[in-house]
């Protein structure tokens, strides 16, 4: 896995962009417009100092209003007054949502219900992307856009998708044959199948692959585990064609993907995608909230699920403008240069006129004039502009996090905890001021000094090996409750759990325990889930609905639970090869989490960010220049210890200076 991570590095060096330069814009549609409004508008963006403009996307019929008929004499001097304007393009490929002369004339384009009723498409992302006649009309699209502006001067990078997979999960019958395709091809016989399946159970043997039926409702999870799988897969063949194009038409552009694979519409695993290192961007909308106050923490970890292990920077082609806070905008678009960010990209230009999306406030009114939020943008760009020379930020994560698909949607019997868990995790990292990455187990290298597997209840084989290869050369994992339950088929391993992992950890884990069940034998009330865990002579209060039985088989127990009906071990360490594997029976309790991670900071030598207030965040860019922002309404006292220089404000620093609320600053040490 070493060699996929090289390659991303080596792709990421190659790629022709001009040095340190942070990208400030919009996301306009000038299909929208009149010749007159184009040109005011392009005037207005120069005016406020943007240098890029998101176009494209969700538009397909204004650029092939009939199949094979191209209409591009509308949108080529759009492009020549953006190159003129000095405004660099960012262009989507608009595959979606399809038109509606796609949907009328193949209609196995459309989506089915569970039931077999047509679902029209009267919203957005209503079509099946694996849909043979969609792909290939979507991929002629794809050509005649990438041939026709993959030389323009102003085009610096295309766009694979808007909001990757999200939209509704199609029951056809042209999905169940492709289905049918791709068990064949995985499995190759019934018998492999029926095992994967556990099809002994409630007489559900399949003796002919066409007797395969799509999972509709909550019966049979190994089904369903597989169908999201072959979902997955055909969204990623897909992308991996358009590559192909761009690549030809285009060599040298930049490539990326507003991504929003966690959407609730249809699961989608991303990692096999972007592990291939071929994409350089990541990219997604940014949509904290309105207020200053607004929580970042899902916001920020949503780039970071985004670029997993990426080495290139990231594009926020979507972010706020709405009806935010005057200064929230600004707030959130430092914060997300900590994280790597190359690009703020607002969403969106022109308040719409119509469409579901008309009071969705812009930088323009309905009657196209500037209005705070422009602003706010244009402040942005000039502070942008004083301090790219140092931007993108490169991550410096000496820690990671695993993400695992199959456990987020595994439908099992407690409900999958791992995406609360993992965000729970970010959380306390961000709260420290400190890098980490998101890591597919199976696809990474693993070259932390800290690993977190949180409630990863599907453990395959690939995983299991990289876990305690990771271990082995002298890495500390720590793996929390519910984690390493189920093999790659769905199923409960039928050897000692956490499986294929036991001895690494030292421990046999057994049942889960119910919290209400122990409480009520202990004579306390079943409604309280409240315990207490003892780690190394210090309480740490905590709240669960069920803990893990651990029985240590080499491990030292190093946290018990009590407030139960008798104390039970919870915590266990296991010295395996070079390194530790830390086992902690609970889930869903970032408190414990909190202490261990402050422990193991110690113990690793995981660089610690420069000391802060809480509420302000901090990145050291480098040795010289620190950048910090206050989240917090009070001022802060940032004391930097010796004399400095504001480089947005260009003046002198004392040792110590003080942040006003929800500012920015960024520093050079003298």
């Amino acid at each position: 896995m070493k060699q996929i991570l090289s390659i991303l590095i080596l792709v990421a060096l190659a790629l022709p962009l001009p040095a340190q330069q942070l990208y400030v814009g919009a996301n306009w549609h000038p299909h929208d417009l009149t010749s007159d409004e184009i040109s005011r508008d392009i005037r207005l963006m120069q005016e406020a100092g943007f240098n890029v403009v998101r176009l494209g996307h969700l538009a397909w019929d204004s650029y092939e209003p009939r199949e094979g008929e191209y209409s591009f004499a509308w949108f080529d001097p759009v492009l020549d007054q953006c190159e003129a304007a000095g405004i660099k393009v960012i262009l989507d490929i608009p595959v979606r949502p399809a038109p509606m002369w796609l949907h009328k004339k193949y209609p196995g384009v459309n989506i089915v219900d569970g039931r077999g009723g047509i679902t029209y498409p009267n919203h957005r992302y209503m079509q099946d992307v694996g849909d043979p006649d969609y792909q290939r009309c979507a991929l002629a699209l794809t050509e005649a856009m990438t041939a026709r502006y993959g030389s323009h001067p102003a085009v610096i990078g295309f766009g694979l998708d808007n909001e990757a997979a999200s939209g509704a999960t199609s029951y056809s019958e042209y999905v169940r044959k492709r289905f049918v395709s791709w068990l064949e091809r995985k499995y190759g016989t019934t018998d492999a199948l029926n095992t994967a399946w556990a099809g002994q159970r409630w007489s559900r043997r399949l003796s002919d692959f066409d007797e395969v039926v799509l999972p509709n409702g909550n019966g049979q999870p190994e089904k369903r585990l597989d169908f999201q799988r072959f979902i997955s897969d055909e969204v990623n063949g897909f992308y991996i064609k358009m590559l192909d194009i761009i690549e030809r038409n285009a060599p040298g552009a930049q490539t990326y993907s507003n991504c929003w694979y966690y959407a609730d519409g249809k699961p989608y695993d991303y990692a096999p995608f972007v592990y291939t290192g071929r994409m350089t961007r990541g990219g997604a909308g940014i949509y904290p909230g309105s207020l200053l106050s607004s929580d970042v923490h899902s916001t920020l970890f949503g780039i970071a699920r985004i670029q997993y292990e990426s080495p290139t920077p990231f594009w926020c082609c979507e972010f706020q403008t709405r009806n935010s806070t005057p200064g929230a905008v600004r707030r959130f678009a430092y914060q997300t240069l900590m994280y790597g960010s190359e690009m703020v990209c607002g969403w969106t230009w022109q308040t719409m006129h119509g469409g579901e999306e008309q009071f969705y406030t812009g930088m323009m009114d309905w009657d196209g004039t500037p209005n705070e939020k422009y602003d706010e943008y244009r402040q942005i760009a000039s502070e942008f502009k004083k301090i790219q020379a140092w931007f993108p930020y490169k991550l410096k994560a000496e820690a990671a996090i695993a993400l695992s698909f199959d456990s987020r949607i595994h439908p099992g019997f407690l409900g999958s905890r791992h995406e609360r868990s993992i965000q729970e995790a970010f959380n306390l990292f961000y709260d420290r001021n400190l890098d980490v990455r998101v890591v597919d187990l199976a696809r990474s290298s693993l070259d932390y000094k800290l690993l977190i597997i949180p409630d990863v209840s599907v453990i395959d084989k690939a995983s299991a090996e990289n876990i305690r290869r990771f271990v082995e050369r002298g890495g500390t994992v720590l793996m929390t409750g519910d984690s390493g339950q189920l093999d790659a088929t769905g199923q409960v391993f039928r050897t000692t759990l956490p499986g294929r992992l036991a001895d690494v950890f030292g421990i046999r884990v057994g049942k889960f325990m119910d919290t209400a069940s122990v409480k009520e034998l202990a004579g306390l009330s079943a409604n309280d889930r409240n315990m207490t865990v003892n780690y190394k002579g210090s309480p740490i209060h905590v709240q669960a609905a069920y803990f893990d039985i651990i029985e240590p088989r080499g491990a030292t127990v190093t946290g018990t639970l009590s407030g139960i009906d008798s104390e039970r071990p919870i915590i266990t360490e296991n010295r395996y090869g070079l390194g530790r594997a830390i086992f902690v029976g609970l889930a869903e309790t970032p408190a414990y989490l909190s202490v261990l991670l402050d422990e193991m900071i110690g113990q690793l030598g995981i660089r610690r960010a420069p000391e802060v207030p809480t509420g302000v965040q901090v990145r050291r860019i480098d040795e010289q220049h620190f950048l910090y922002f206050n989240s917090t309404p009070n001022p802060q006292t940032i004391l930097v210890g010796r004399p400095s220089r504001s480089l947005l404000h260009d003046v002198r620093l004392d040792a110590s200076f003080t942040l006003s609320p929800y500012e920015p600053e960024f520093i050079e040490i003298r």
